[in-house]
């Protein structure tokens, strides 16, 4: 497969219990296997409202445990040497911008250069009211919060004005080890807001998990079309898809089957698929037959 493979850090409640230090063995299997990336995922806060989510069905309860992303990343950097490490997607509206910078310059410096940043808006009002941030700004809070962190990963000193986010010769060090800064993936659907948003700021698009093939197809093609028009060239910038469970013959998700069906999408243009742990994974005892699987259908390791 001429794609990258990810995998993506679901059900760590249901698979570990209370006890998260597992993700760290988990992290050095997927780093010893070949996998591509790891992704942690971002809820500061869960309301009870998780019918609220827009996107289908909210596959996990109000009390299932969402550890900080980027303290898990930074304590997997320390167990691994080649893995990247992703956030998808961090709620960046959510924090303060300078802090953001820091936060993801310094990982990316104790990791060697192995950060890449997931960002999105956020789809729970909740969030955004127990952490005392505006609701309605959110998308131009996110917006201005990666140019700001660009700025800040560039320059020194570093000065930036926008409509909520803005500072005057100011230092933020360490910078990034990657050389232009951290990447920079957009969470969003198949929308001319999202291609261009990516265009003018991004690295890459993450779609919405369960986002069809024909609208990742129409993305895709929004997306050339705005990096063209902002004179980038739509091959620097990446597309990874979530690739949905198939089952198998057996009624449960079936790592090969899921990965067969991840060709479609590469011919689109897709450059990297992401599978989540807790479609195949039930308990912390299946996981080295996971990666077993995951080797000899993707022919990492």
């Amino acid at each position: 497969m001429s794609a990258t493979v990810s995998l993506t850090l679901s059900g760590v409640g249901r698979i570990y219990g209370p006890d998260f230090r597992g993700v760290l063995d988990l992290a050095r299997a997927a780093d010893d296997a070949g996998v591509d990336q790891i992704v942690v995922p971002d809820h500061v806060v869960m309301g009870s409202r998780t019918d609220r989510y827009p996107f289908g069905t909210f596959p996990y309860p109000p009390e299932e445990p969402w550890p900080e992303p980027l303290v898990v990343l930074a304590a997997m950097a320390a167990v691994t040497t080649r893995l990247r490490l992703s956030t998808g997607i961090l709620i960046a509206p959510l924090r303060p911008a300078v802090l953001l910078a820091k936060t993801a310059a310094t990982l990316d410096v104790l990791s060697g250069g192995r950060l890449d940043l997931g960002v999105g808006s956020g789809w729970q009002r909740e969030e955004f009211w127990a952490s005392d941030m505006g609701w309605a700004d959110r998308e131009q809070r996110l917006d201005d919060t990666v140019a700001a962190c660009r700025v800040l990963w560039r320059d020194a000193p570093a000065s930036f004005t926008s409509p909520t986010v803005s500072f005057a010769d100011i230092w933020c060090r360490p910078a990034p080890a990657q050389a232009g800064g951290i990447p920079v993936w957009f969470g969003g659907g198949a929308t001319e807001r999202t291609a261009r948003r990516i265009a003018t700021l991004g690295d890459g698009w993450l779609p919405i998990a369960g986002t069809p093939v024909d609208e990742v197809a129409s993305g895709i093609a929004l997306l050339a079309r705005e990096c063209e028009r902002a004179g980038r060239d739509p091959g620097a910038v990446g597309v990874r898809a979530g690739l949905a469970g198939v089952k198998g013959p057996d009624g449960r998700p079936d790592v090969e089957r899921t990965l067969d069906a991840a060709a479609e999408l590469v011919d689109l243009g897709v450059t990297g698929v992401s599978i989540a742990l807790g479609r195949f994974v039930r308990a912390a005892d299946e996981v080295a037959a996971f990666f077993d699987a995951l080797g000899r259908a993707s022919g990492v390791g």
